[in-house]
Parts: C-alpha cells; structure tokens; sequence
C-alpha cells in the first residue's frame, strides 16, 4: 500500500470547519434526543386519554341505561296516575 493513498487531514482545512461540524453534530444528536422525549411524553398522554375515554364511554352507556329506566318508572307513574283520575270521575 502506498502512503499517499492513507487517508490524511490537510491542514487547508479551517479550524472553524472542523468545529461547525461538531457543533452541528452536537446540535443534531440534542435535537433527536429532545424529539424522543417528546414523543415519549405524547405516547403517555395519548394512552391517559385514551383511558379516560374509555371510562367516559362506559359512563356515557350507564348512564344512558339510568335515564330508560327513569323513562320507564316515569311512564308507570303517568298510567297509574291517569287510571287513578279514571276511577276517581
């Protein structure tokens, strides 16, 4: 192997090159790094609400099963007080 064919840094290469570029780097590595922390944080909320959604839901459903049978007794009293005013004429 030849020596010339070694790979090499010239010094023609400036010294605020070298350190843009690790900088650059640097920035991009804290970029990422913030980007999964919030993606982390999103994933959390996103299955909190999903919870609570699904709590609201069965809620919604059990409370919709209260209000037919109130619907219902309401119906019953309605007939009970109509057949009393029936027998009472």
């Amino acid at each position: 192997m030849d020596k010339s064919d070694n790979w090499h840094l010239s010094k023609s290469v400036p010294l605020g090159l070298i350190i843009g570029l690790i900088t650059q780097g640097a920035a991009i590595v804290w970029t990422v790094s913030m980007m999964m922390s919030d993606i982390e944080s999103n994933r959390k909320d996103i299955t909190e609400t999903q919870m609570r959604v699904g709590r609201l839901e069965t809620s919604v459903q059990n409370q919709a099963v209260s209000m037919a049978r109130i619907d219902e007794n309401i119906k019953a009293i309605r007939s009970a007080v109509e057949k009393m005013s029936e027998r009472s004429k």
